[in-house]
């Protein structure tokens, strides 16, 4: 689900900033953006997503906006030499414009904790960052649920369009069967005029195209599903897989009614019914 937060607090004499943007996933993929001497939060800032959220690709940056000059950070020269002739080379056999300093500085290990410092990520600090970070993904979370209330109503509204072409469906049975009668009547017409059938034969093979065209089944359990589908929305709480996988199972029902169509109108109201089914799937996938 998509959804923005933001926290400022204050740890260490130092004014922190959490920024947290998750878009729509089928699973959940985390990605953070730390402060170079912080990437050892990592671990516990993961965990404390996954306590909280099990879908959407989120974006976590942490930054400093004051206090943000620590003078136990220092320049791994052997990373930045390498840094430095990678860049150099890159300028000159490529032909890319050369590297920013700032955009140097940013790649991880060419800023490093300067030895006989402390870890800011030991003690308090890290504390406070991983509080704030549970801060905000609570903020995330208040957002991701305001854009799935406003989504329920469209995947109700849908659900409404998938009722309505059932229910056409179901209509037309009647005029299915008489249709088929009517086709089998014509073609056994064509074929005994030229030879002698076997009526046992002929009716077994009957009864057998009748089976094969009948959409019975798969009426009763598309209405099955959206019924279900309907009591999951109603309900709330994390429904996004399983909605995900009626989907699923709504398209494989729509795939044999139209497989089972003998006439156009038919087939027209499974077209339509897959469209529907398709907006339903596509919609779930930003579903917790």
């Amino acid at each position: 689900m998509t959804g923005f937060a933001r926290h400022a607090f204050d740890a260490g004499g130092t004014r922190f900033v959490w920024e947290l943007k998750s878009v729509n996933a089928r699973g959940l993929e985390i990605r953070f953006r730390l402060p170079p001497g912080f990437d050892g939060l990592e671990p516990s800032a993961r965990e404390a997503t996954r306590k909280r959220l099990t879908r959407g690709s989120c974006y976590f940056s942490l930054s400093e906006e004051s206090g943000s000059v620590d003078p136990g950070i220092a320049i791994n020269q052997g990373a930045l030499a390498v840094v430095l002739a990678a860049a150099q080379r890159l300028s000159q056999v490529e032909g890319i414009a050369p590297a920013r300093a700032d955009g140097i500085l940013a790649l991880r290990g060419v800023l490093v904790q300067a030895s006989g410092t402390g870890d800011p990520t030991e003690g308090e600090t890290g504390k406070a960052v991983i509080e704030g970070l549970d801060e905000a993904l609570a903020r995330l979370q208040e957002a991701r649920q305001q854009e799935g209330w406003r989504l329920r109503g469209h995947l109700w509204d849908i659900l409404d369009r998938i009722e309505g072409l059932v229910a056409s469906a179901e209509a037309r049975i009647d005029s299915l069967v008489e249709r088929l009668q009517a086709r089998i009547r014509d073609q056994v017409a064509l074929i005994s005029s030229e030879t002698q059938l076997d009526e046992a034969r002929l009716y077994q093979e009957a009864v057998l195209a009748a089976t094969r065209a009948d959409i019975r089944e798969e009426i009763d359990r598309l209405k099955t599903h959206t019924g279900e589908a309907r009591s999951r929305l109603a309900e709330g709480g994390v429904i996004g897989r399983r909605l995900d996988f009626l989907a699923q199972e709504f398209n494989r029902e729509a795939n044999t009614l139209c497989s089972k169509s003998v006439d156009h109108e038919t087939t027209a109201i499974g077209l339509d019914l897959k469209s529907a089914i398709d907006q339903l799937r596509e919609q779930v996938q930003n579903l917790e």
